[in-house]
């Protein structure tokens, strides 16, 4: 007999569209319900599983992990209601994890690629400009259609943040991943690296802090979006007050980032940029922090049915992964009340399901 489970409560299929009946029948979604009574019965508001848009499973603050930490920070993921992670570069080979009872699924990036003894030591594969090319070609084979760049970083010469390649070679290798069947997603702090990036026809920007004005219609155009990581931003005065001896025109950098954080990512929104939550977890910040930073897109002023459409049914969409509708694997997670109405109560799952198994 197959295993059914019962959805009492609304179900939202979009950030807008709400309604009621909804089963699992043997890990996939139905509305049709089954002649067959349902084993389990499970209240609450249901939503698609939330998606972590750029989180790093397997790296820890120095580097790889052990396997054993690699899978249980995909079960703290899991557990705070993410169900699909985009893992934006790791060192360690996580391909081991795909498919498993019990973790999220993941769509991983190889390796990060970064310019030589310009990036945080041990995650990335470190190049100069002329093995760019060949490092993201590399890197698209190896993971699930993405690559990610380091494309800025201090410039301990210059003392301050700077592109880490010169522009015309980051064209050439954005073009190699997309000859491979990858898209690109590139690190951006600065300024002018965006304009770099947006030369080159990159597919994803992750953090954008140095978002201006004149790159919002460039975004919309080329329909790029954006994953701001809010909650690693936070991590920016701190970050300043350590390298404010050594590098002060770099720290006053990073502080005015910081402050103007908030203002680019609604200008963001406001203009039509695509915006995905991404918790940057991983390195320093500690995984299962979704709601986190979902709380953060709102709090920045995204509506708060935005901000969960940041994590759930567009972010699922651009991932090519089903959201809530007929066929679609049961990954869904519950809430006792419309996380619309009441934000704080995404923090706090009821139920997540994944592949049509309770997990909590």
């Amino acid at each position: 007999m197959p295993e059914v489970i019962g959805f009492t409560g609304a179900v939202l299929t979009g950030p807008h569209r709400e309604q009621q009946g909804l089963w699992s029948v043997d890990g996939t979604l139905t509305f049709t319900r089954p002649q067959q009574e349902p084993d389990v019965l499970l209240d609450g508001w249901v939503l698609p599983g939330f998606v972590d848009a750029h989180c790093h499973i397997g790296l820890g603050p120095g580097g790889p992990v052990d396997p054993a930490v690699a899978e249980e920070q995909a079960r703290t993921d899991l557990a705070a209601g993410t169900l699909l992670v985009r893992d934006a570069g790791s060192p360690a080979d996580t391909r081991w994890l795909q498919g498993r009872s019990g973790v999220p699924v993941i769509i991983r990036a190889g390796r990060h690629v970064a310019r030589t003894r310009r990036y945080l030591r041990g995650f990335a594969d470190e190049v100069e400009p002329d093995g760019l090319v060949e490092a993201i070609r590399k890197q698209a084979r190896a993971g699930d259609g993405w690559v990610k760049l380091v494309a800025d970083w201090i410039d301990r010469g210059a003392g301050d943040l700077a592109p880490s390649f010169p522009a015309a070679v980051v064209r050439d290798a954005v073009q190699a991943a997309h000859d491979e069947g990858a898209r690109v997603t590139a690190h951006c702090f600065a300024e002018e690296t965006l304009d770099d990036m947006l030369d080159a026809g990159i597919d994803c920007v992750e953090h954008a802090t140095g978002l201006l004005p004149r790159h919002l219609a460039r975004f919309v155009e080329q329909q790029v979006p954006i994953v701001p990581t809010l909650i690693n931003i936070a991590t920016f005065p701190d970050i300043a007050a350590r390298a404010e001896l050594k590098f002060p025109r770099y720290a006053a950098h990073m502080r005015s980032l910081w402050q103007r954080r908030a203002e680019r990512v609604l200008e963001a929104y406001e203009a039509g940029v695509r915006i995905y939550a991404g918790t940057d977890a991983g390195s320093v910040i500690r995984h299962g922090r979704i709601a986190h930073e979902i709380l953060a897109l709102h709090a920045a002023g995204l509506p708060m049915p935005a901000a969960l459409d940041a994590a759930a049914w567009s972010a699922r969409t651009w991932l090519g992964a089903a959201g809530i509708r007929e066929g679609a694997p049961a990954d869904v997670v519950l809430f006792r009340d419309d996380p619309r109405m009441v934000p704080g109560v995404v923090k706090e799952p009821e139920h997540v399901v994944l592949r049509g198994r309770v997990i909590g």
